[in-house]
């Protein structure tokens, strides 16, 4: 016995607790939280990047909670998990039984929406009066006895009770959508050289870039001239899971469609060739190696080191310094010596320049090469996430914009004639519907006083 009620405490306990709409809330309030550092981080960036891009304190707790990889997280599928839990709680204790009551006499006089309605007809005669007369404005009629005793039920709008359920469905499915992502999906970035390739580890499919193009134009604003950037375009040659290459032209705002993932122009870049010289004879080995912006390149055989910091379309020629304008005119480098590891300065670098180490080495920025940075994303919970919004803007529509109404009547004896007794109720409250209550109420009196 003493186990028996110790379960059914325990089970108490549980409803309670996941059946309580602010604890259902909250659940979702940190799912949203969890979903938007999901948006905000970079997902499945080395440890280093994470440190170049926050403070090392901020970069240490990313890691640590798995916020560079939060969809993977068991954070992340547990609040699922709870969502799912709490609703389904909830729904089955508490929605349910609110949004769906059985059909069961009420005490008219202790409703706060009620009437009590005299009529010349009898009982008999006034209870079809009162089907016929709801029944014509749309009303469900519903009739039962309960001890003997007959009771008509009207219910308007019965079917928008179910519009929380709809909500509660449409949660379901969008955590469907999402949990299929982290299951199934991933997304990620890649940098392809002018003439260069690179290969997708997740899809193995290749991506080859023959061309890449980019406009900016010029524009007077009242601050000045803005240089914006009007379209990136990349012509590529895809290779993908049926091994054939075909071009594809990828473009800002339309992605291309590679065996399932979308893959998006997000950005474009300078890569830099360079030649190291020695005593004026070129050193083998530098020719075909591109370095990025960030990285360095080792002087062999010394503790030298250059690192190519950025590229610089345009020099201005009055100062000698950076210009604003983004087209390459007059191109330059900027680059950092290093000395054992230890800074030697920076300087602006024309191409075909060089900058002298001493020694007899030199580092002549040779030749620019376009990159384009891609990003790709393969979602197959997409169209559960769709088809989840599309239900839950549904359900909003029905649980605001419809309200579920019944009537309780009875129809009782009063001399040659009948009484007839009428109490509303709402899953929203009285106030509500107090207005359509008096309104109906005054035009039932008045088509009993027609006589139909």
């Amino acid at each position: 016995m003493e186990d028996r009620v110790s379960v059914r405490s325990l089970r108490d306990s549980f409803v309670r607790t996941f059946g309580s709409i602010p604890f259902g809330v909250s659940l979702l309030a940190v799912w949203a939280v969890l979903t938007l550092i999901g948006v905000i981080v970079d997902q499945g960036k080395e440890s280093a990047a994470y440190f170049a891009m926050f403070p090392a304190p901020l970069a240490r707790a990313i890691l640590r909670l798995s916020f560079d990889n939060v969809y993977h997280s068991w954070w992340y599928v547990g609040a699922i998990a709870l969502v799912l839990i709490s609703m389904t709680t909830a729904t089955f204790t508490r929605v349910i039984p609110r949004r769906l009551p059985p059909l069961r006499p009420v005490a008219i006089e202790a409703i706060p929406l009620n009437a009590r309605i005299a009529v010349t007809m009898a009982p008999d005669a006034a209870r079809t009066f009162v089907e016929q007369f709801f029944a014509k404005r749309g009303w469900k009629i519903r009739k039962r006895a309960f001890d003997g005793t007959e009771w008509t039920f009207a219910d308007r709008f019965d079917w928008a009770r179910a519009g929380v359920l709809v909500n509660h469905l449409a949660i379901v499915i969008i955590a469907a959508g999402t949990t299929l992502y982290w299951w199934k999906g991933f997304s990620g970035d890649a940098v392809v050289l002018t003439g260069g390739s690179t290969e997708i580890p997740q899809t193995h499919a290749i991506l080859h870039l023959d061309d890449f193009r980019y406009k900016i134009a010029p524009i007077i604003t009242k601050s000045g001239m803005v240089y914006q950037p009007i379209d990136y375009v990349s012509k590529l040659t895809v290779t993908g899971n049926d091994g054939v290459a075909r071009a594809m032209t990828l473009r800002v705002n339309h992605p291309i469609d590679v065996d399932g993932t979308l893959y998006y122009q997000s950005s474009y870049g300078f890569g830099m060739r360079f030649d190291v010289l020695h005593n004026g004879k070129r050193v083998a080995g530098f020719l075909n190696q591109v370095l990025g912006e960030g990285d360095t390149l080792s002087i062999p055989n010394t503790n030298l080191s250059v690192r190519y910091e950025r590229f610089v379309p345009t020099v201005d020629k009055a100062s000698g310094q950076p210009a604003p304008d983004p087209r390459v005119n007059d191109p330059a480098v900027v680059l950092s010596a290093f000395n054992s590891g230890a800074p030697l300065g920076s300087v602006l670098v024309p191409l075909h320049t060089w900058i002298d180490l001493g020694g007899g080495w030199r580092v002549v920025p040779s030749r620019y090469v376009l990159f384009s940075g891609i990003q790709y994303r393969y979602d197959p919970g997409i169209p559960l996430v769709a088809a989840g919004a599309f239900t839950l803007l549904a359900g909003l529509v029905i649980t605001f914009y419809f309200l579920p109404a019944r009537l309780h009547v009875r129809v009782d004896p009063a001399g040659a004639g009948s009484t007839v007794g009428v109490a509303a109720t709402t899953i929203k409250g009285y106030s509500i519907f107090e207005t359509q209550f008096g309104e109906l109420v005054a035009e039932f009196e008045k088509h009993v006083t027609r006589g139909g």
